[in-house]
Parts: structure tokens; C-alpha cells; sequence
């Protein structure tokens, strides 16, 4: 009769010990109140004791979490009214004040993260937050991670995910992005006129010190007319007596232009 008390004592004792036990996994830190103040350090991983009711656990996770915030109305510098909506990377890095600092992180950091969000695009033009987004990510990022530090969360990153244009806006953009191409499809046409005739130039340069090449060329067309079947009828002048015509009508000319006493 004296052994069924102390038995049952013993195996109470061994039930609350067997429940005390908790297990931790490696992503996970235990953040353990004591009659309500808390240890100075999280516990974890692995096998943590937590006597109940003394004791009271809090898990946190260190694992990078991401944080969606949602569409922002913004408007930029040059007054176009934008969209925007952005993820932001974050982890906890001191689980003990991020547990006992604020009510929820999580809440905590998207509250400053949409906040942040229209403040700082809405510093900007619309082409700066088109063209430099990168540099405008990691402004955000390190005035959020300034926001979170104190309750022990670190910023990771925070991509602008999505930027809503009106549909004015996209006509306009697409408007000058044709205009743009025109322009430089003109520069192009104009660089390539200018290139073939200094060709040109170079080429008639080249030929008039050598006689024989201008001869060469006329015999060289004429081949090329009359490979293809065609009506042309073509008539072999030779370049001698082009020459001599020249030759004898610029006395002529000359004796002409010459001004009379």
C-alpha cells in the first residue's frame, strides 16, 4: 500500500520531465521566459528543457523570410502616378528582441516597408526609377534595415517587383521610343550615303592616274550587260577616241571663254 503512491509519484515525476523536453531544429532558436522575465539568451538547437508552468517557450525562425508589400499609389517627381509593389528579403538575426521589442516583425517590418516605399520613389522622376532601379533597391533596403535593427531584424534585400504606368504613359513612351528609332535608322541612311560617295571620290581619283583602268571598267559593264537574255542593244564606243574628242574640243572651248581686247 506505501509502494502505489510512490509509484505514481515516480511516474508523474517521469511524465512532466518526458513533456519538459522539446526539440529545436537547426533553423530554430527558443526564446524562454522564466516567471515572465526572460533568459538573456535564446536556446537551440537541439534538446532544450522547459518546465512548465515556470517556464514559457517562443520559437523563432532564422530562416530568410519574404515579405510581399503590396501596391503602393506613388507619385514621382514629374507627376506620374504610378503603381509599384516590391518584395522584401528579411531575417531574424536576434530572436530575443525580436520577440520581446515589437508585438509581430513581420507586421512591424511591412508597415515600414511600404512607407518607405512611397517616400523614396516618390522622390524620384519617372526615368530614374525606370533606368536606376538597383541604386533606388538598395536605398530602400538601408532605410528599412535602420527601421528593423533595433527589434534584431536584418534586411536582406528589397526588389521593386512590378511598376504600373498609365495607359497614357505607355503610349507616350511608345510614341518617342518609335520616334528615337526613326532618328537614328535616318543617321544611319545618312552615314552610309556619306561613306559611299567619299568611296566614290576615292575611287575616281584612283582610276584618273591610270588611263587603262577607266578602259578596263566600259569592258567590264559590258560583260555584265550582256550576260542576262534582254533587249539592250549596246554599242562599243572606244575610250581612244573619247580621248581625241576631248582633246579636240578643249582648244575650242578654251579659244571661246578667252575674253576678246
Amino acid at each position: 500500500m506505501i509502494a502505489d503512491p510512490l509509484v505514481i509519484l515516480l511516474v508523474v515525476i517521469l511524465l512532466y520531465l518526458a513533456s519538459s523536453i522539446k526539440v529545436l531544429r537547426e533553423y530554430e532558436r527558443g526564446v524562454i521566459f522564466r516567471l515572465g522575465r526572460v533568459r538573456e539568451q535564446a536556446k537551440g538547437p537541439g534538446v532544450v528543457l522547459v518546465f512548465r508552468p515556470v517556464d514559457q517557450l517562443v520559437r523563432v525562425s532564422l530562416r530568410q523570410e519574404a515579405l510581399e508589400v503590396p501596391s503602393q499609389d506613388i507619385i514621382t517627381r514629374d507627376n506620374v502616378t504610378l503603381k509599384v509593389n516590391a518584395v522584401v528579403t528579411l531575417r531574424v538575426v536576434d530572436p530575443t528582441r525580436a520577440v520581446i521589442e515589437v508585438a509581430n516583425y513581420l507586421y512591424q517590418t511591412s508597415q515600414f516597408s511600404q512607407t518607405t516605399l512611397r517616400s523614396v520613389l516618390g522622390e524620384v522622376d519617372l526615368d530614374e526609377l525606370l533606368a536606376h532601379r538597383d541604386r533606388l533597391n538598395q536605398r530602400i533596403q538601408t532605410i528599412i534595415d535602420g527601421h528593423t535593427a533595433p527589434f534584431g531584424v536584418k534586411v536582406v534585400s528589397v526588389e521593386v517587383k512590378q511598376v504600373d504606368l498609365p495607359e497614357t504613359m505607355l503610349r507616350a513612351m511608345a510614341k518617342q521610343a518609335e520616334a528615337e528609332r526613326e532618328r537614328r535608322a535616318k543617321i544611319i541612311h545618312a552615314e552610309g550615303e556619306f561613306n559611299a560617295a567619299q568611296k566614290l571620290v576615292d575611287a575616281a581619283a584612283l582610276m584618273a592616274t591610270q588611263p587603262m583602268t577607266l578602259q578596263l571598267r566600259y569592258l567590264q559593264t559590258l560583260t555584265e550587260i550582256g550576260v542576262e537574255k534582254n533587249t539592250t542593244i549596246v554599242f562599243p564606243l572606244p575610250i581612244e577616241l573619247m580621248n581625241l574628242l576631248n582633246k579636240s574640243l578643249s582648244p575650242q572651248s578654251a579659244a571661246e571663254t578667252k575674253p576678246t581686247p
